[in-house]
């Protein structure tokens, strides 16, 4: 289980569907999970709340993000009961997002 607060993201990609839809794509086959159906994504939310919201079920649990727009920040957890490499999805928020500040907030690894 991890959680990422992460700070100082590019406006533009977080406000994007399609950079949103890559990442989901892209961090489920990279952490070697199996995604059940397509990712929920949708924009919604008033004034500091607004932003896109990412739901994936994989077979082992799931990731959800929330992207703020006012902040420029990210809040995702990657929950899944089968082991990963938590430094792949700090790797992508990176790569896809330009998080200048990647905090993790909460950090499991199995036994």
């Amino acid at each position: 289980h991890l959680i990422l607060d992460c700070a100082g993201c590019d406006s533009e990609a977080i406000k994007s569907y399609d950079v949103i839809y890559n990442f989901s794509k892209h961090l489920v086959k990279d952490i070697n999970m199996v995604a059940f159906g397509e990712p929920f994504i949708v924009n919604f939310g008033s004034e500091d709340k607004a932003g896109y919201t990412l739901v994936q079920l994989i077979e082992t649990s799931n990731i959800c993000a929330h992207f703020s727009n006012q902040t420029n920040s990210i809040y995702l957890d990657v929950f899944s009961c089968m082991p990963y490499d938590p430094e792949i999805v700090v790797n992508l928020v990176s790569q896809y997002f330009g998080a200048k500040r990647i905090r993790r907030v909460y950090l499991t690894r199995q036994a």
